[in-house]
């Protein structure tokens, strides 16, 4: 079965979504959101767009996160990141890992 080609915008448009999907308190990983979007092996996709937001962006961009469950960089900072899943609830230990066990998002649960 071959896959429909997606343009650059419904791309970008299908990860936003996700994104704004994500709960408060809860985490996705980036290949998680490409996954979800349709994308999958995209998770560089998914951080070039979350790189380009604007700097006010109503998007809970700090919701994602990498693989291993920590914060990657990006434009906007780490400890903007660390405190905005802080004020939500999200712990993250000494190292600065996020317990994807915990506090992963998993779109069938939370539906």
């Amino acid at each position: 079965m071959s896959e429909t080609p997606v343009t650059a915008s419904q791309a970008e448009q299908r990860i936003r979504a996700m994104v704004d999907s994500i709960p408060k308190g809860r985490v996705a990983t980036y290949g998680q959101i490409a996954e979800e979007a349709g994308l999958p092996r995209r998770a560089r996709l998914v951080g070039r767009v979350l790189g380009g937001l604007p700097p006010r962006t109503k998007l809970p961009w700090h919701r994602v996160v990498n693989a291993a469950g920590r914060i990657s960089q990006r434009p906007g900072g780490i400890l903007e990141q660390r405190r905005r899943l802080k004020r939500e609830g999200v712990v993250l230990d000494r190292r600065g890992k996020i317990d994807l066990t915990l506090y992963r998002w998993k779109p069938d649960w939370d539906a």
